[in-house]
C-alpha cells in the first residue's frame, strides 16, 4: 500500500503557474522534513515559502489546478494537524463624520486625569505594549520618548515605520498615541498611559492589510521580545476552523501571560453569531473590545456580543497621533482597543503581577453601565479601576462568563481576607462549591456572591448558561467550492460527514 506521502506526490504532478498559499502544521519534525524534501522536486507543484518555528507550521504554495485534492490529501495525512489558507487581515477603521467631536472626549470619559492623580503616576516605562499594526512613526514628537525597537514583518526588516497610503492615514501611529502619547507637545494629545514603552510591530501595509502568516510572526515576535500587552486593532471574519493558526498564536501569548487586547470589528454585527479573529480567540489573558460613543451608546458600525466581547471603550471621533507630527480624529473599534490596552498598561504599572483575567474582571466590575451588548454591558472607567485596585477592594475573577450546560469554571475572590464562602443566586442555573468551583446546571442567568472571613463581599456580573456543546467540525478552507471538492475526494474527513 502506498504511503500518504507517495500518494501526495502523485496528486501534485502539475505545471500550473497559479498557486494558492496555505499554512500547514505538522505534528512532528520527521513529517516536516518530508514535506521539505517533496517541495524540492519541481514537478510536485508544491513549494515552501516560509517556515515559522514558534507555530510549527510551513507557508506553502499549492497549484490551484489540484488545490482541492492537495488540501484534502494534507488533511488526511496523520502527521498533519491542520491546514489554513493564508487569508488577509485588515485594520478596523470605521467611517467618520469630520463634523463630530475632535477633542479628547474619550480621555475625559474614562477619567484619565483622576486615574493618574489617584495612582500618583502616569504609568511606567517598565510596561511594554506591542502595537501590532501598520507600524508606528517612532520619530513623532509625541511618541518618540516612549518608542522602543520593533520589527517590520511586511517589509522584512528592522524598520517598523508607519507607511502612509491611500488606505492608511497612519493607523498604527494613531493607535500608539491612544495608548501612550506623552502629552508634552503643545497642541498635542495624551495617551491613557503616557509613561509606557511602545514596541512597534508592523505587518499591515500601506493599504491597511496584511496576511495571516505575517500577523502570526508579529505576535510571536512580541512574545519573544518581552511585551506585557499586545494591542491588535485588526482581524478578519472567517470560520473558526480557518483561523486555527491565528487562534494558536493568541493562545501562545495568553499562555506566556501576555495580555492580548483585540478589536471586535466594525461590521455592526454580533460576534456571538459571526466569528471574527483574533477577537473571538477567547483565552485567559484576552480582552475583546467594542466601541462606545460620547453618549455611552454603540456606534452603528461597532460589533458587539454578550458571550464574545468583554468591554466597550470610547472609539468614535478619537483624536490621536499620525505620522509627520500630525494629529487627526479616527473612529473604529481600532481606536477603542488601544484605549483599553492603555488602561491595562496603567493598571500593570500599579501592580505588575496582575493577569489579563484579573484586569479584564476589574475593568468589567468597575465599568460604567452602557447601552452596548458586551459581557458586562459596560464602558471602561480608568479612574474607577485604579481606585478599586489601590483601595484593595475585592472583586471576582472572572466577573462575567458564558458557559455551556455541565461546564465548570473556577472563581476567585481577589483581596479576600481569610476563608471565603460562595452563594449562587439561582442554584437551578449555577451551583458553586466551597472551593469556588462553579458548575453550569441549566439554561439561564445567575450570579455568584462571595463573602470573606472579615465580612467583605463581592459579586459577579451575569453568568449565562446555554445549551451549547461542540458542533459539527468545519471545513478549514473558506472557499465553498474547494470544500466541496475536498469532500468529494475525501468523504471520510470529519467536516464532510
Amino acid at each position: 500500500m502506498k504511503s500518504v506521502f507517495s500518494a501526495f506526490v502523485f496528486i501534485l504532478i502539475s505545471t500550473q503557474a497559479h498557486a494558492a498559499e496555505y499554512l500547514v502544521k505538522y505534528k512532528n519534525q520527521k513529517a516536516f522534513a518530508r514535506l521539505q524534501e517533496m517541495a524540492a522536486v519541481k514537478s510536485s507543484g508544491l513549494s515552501v515559502r516560509d517556515v515559522h518555528q514558534p507555530g510549527s507550521f510551513m507557508v506553502v504554495d499549492i497549484q490551484t489546478k489540484n488545490e482541492a485534492a492537495t488540501v484534502g490529501e494534507l488533511l488526511s495525512a496523520p502527521d498533519i494537524e491542520w491546514v489554513n489558507p493564508n487569508f488577509e487581515l485588515k485594520a478596523f477603521e470605521a467611517p467618520f463624520d469630520k463634523a463630530k467631536l475632535k477633542e479628547q472626549w474619550g480621555m475625559a470619559k474614562v477619567q484619565a486625569q483622576k486615574a493618574w492623580e489617584r495612582a500618583g503616576n502616569r504609568g511606567s516605562r517598565g510596561v511594554i505594549v506591542a502595537v501590532i499594526d501598520t507600524g508606528v512613526d517612532y520619530h513623532h514628537k509625541n511618541l518618540a520618548a516612549n518608542a522602543i525597537p520593533g520589527y517590520d514583518f511586511n517589509g522584512n526588516d528592522e524598520d517598523p515605520m508607519d507607511e502612509v497610503g491611500r488606505a492608511n492615514k497612519g493607523h498604527g501611529t494613531h493607535c500608539a498615541g491612544v495608548i501612550g502619547a506623552t502629552g508634552v507637545v503643545d497642541d498635542g494629545v495624551v495617551g491613557l498611559s503616557p509613561d509606557v514603552s511602545i514596541m512597534p510591530v508592523r505587518f499591515l501595509g500601506a493599504n491597511g492589510s496584511g496576511n495571516l502568516a505575517d500577523g502570526i510572526k508579529a505576535i510571536d515576535f512580541a512574545i519573544e521580545k518581552g511585551a506585557h500587552v499586545i494591542s491588535a486593532s485588526w482581524g478578519a471574519s472567517v470560520r473558526r476552523a480557518t483561523a486555527t493558526a491565528l487562534i494558536e498564536a493568541v493562545k501562545r501569548a495568553s499562555d506566556k501571560g501576555v495580555i492580548f487586547v483585540a478589536a471586535a470589528a466594525n461590521d455592526g454585527r454580533s460576534n456571538d453569531k459571526t466569528d471574527v479573529f483574533p477577537a473571538n480567540a477567547n483565552f485567559e489573558n484576552t480582552i475583546t473590545v467594542a466601541a462606545s460613543n460620547s453618549n455611552d451608546g454603540k456606534p452603528s458600525w461597532s460589533n458587539y456580543g454578550k458571550s464574545t466581547v468583554h468591554v466597550a471603550s470610547p472609539g468614535e471621533g478619537i483624536m490621536s497621533t499620525i505620522p509627520n507630527d500630525e494629529y487627526v480624529s479616527m473612529s473604529g473599534t481600532s481606536m477603542a482597543t488601544p484605549l483599553v490596552a492603555g488602561a491595562v498598561a496603567l493598571l500593570k504599572a500599579q501592580d505588575p503581577t496582575l493577569t489579563g483575567a484579573q484586569i479584564r474582571a476589574l475593568l468589567q466590575t468597575t465599568g460604567v453601565k452602557a447601552n452596548i451588548e458586551t459581557a458586562c454591558n459596560c464602558r471602561i472607567d480608568a479612574f474607577a479601576a485604579v481606585d478599586h485596585l489601590l483601595s484593595r477592594r475585592p472583586w471576582m475573577v472572572p466577573a462575567a462568563a458564558t458557559m455551556n450546560a455541565k461546564e465548570t469554571q473556577d472563581i476567585t475572590m481577589m483581596n479576600a481576607n481569610g476563608a471565603v464562602t460562595y452563594v449562587s443566586s439561582d442554584p437551578a442555573v449555577l451551583t458553586v462549591d466551597a472551593n469556588g468551583l462553579v458548575t453550569a446546571v441549566a439554561n439561564g442567568t445567575a450570579r455568584i456572591t462571595a463573602t470573606d472571613a472579615a465580612g467583605h463581599t463581592a459579586g459577579t456580573l451575569d453568568f449565562d448558561v446555554k445549551g451549547g456543546g461542540a458542533g459539527k467540525p468545519e471545513c478549514p478552507v473558506s472557499s465553498e467550492t474547494i470544500c466541496r471538492g475536498i469532500c468529494w475526494l475525501f468523504p471520510r474527513l470529519g467536516f464532510c460527514q
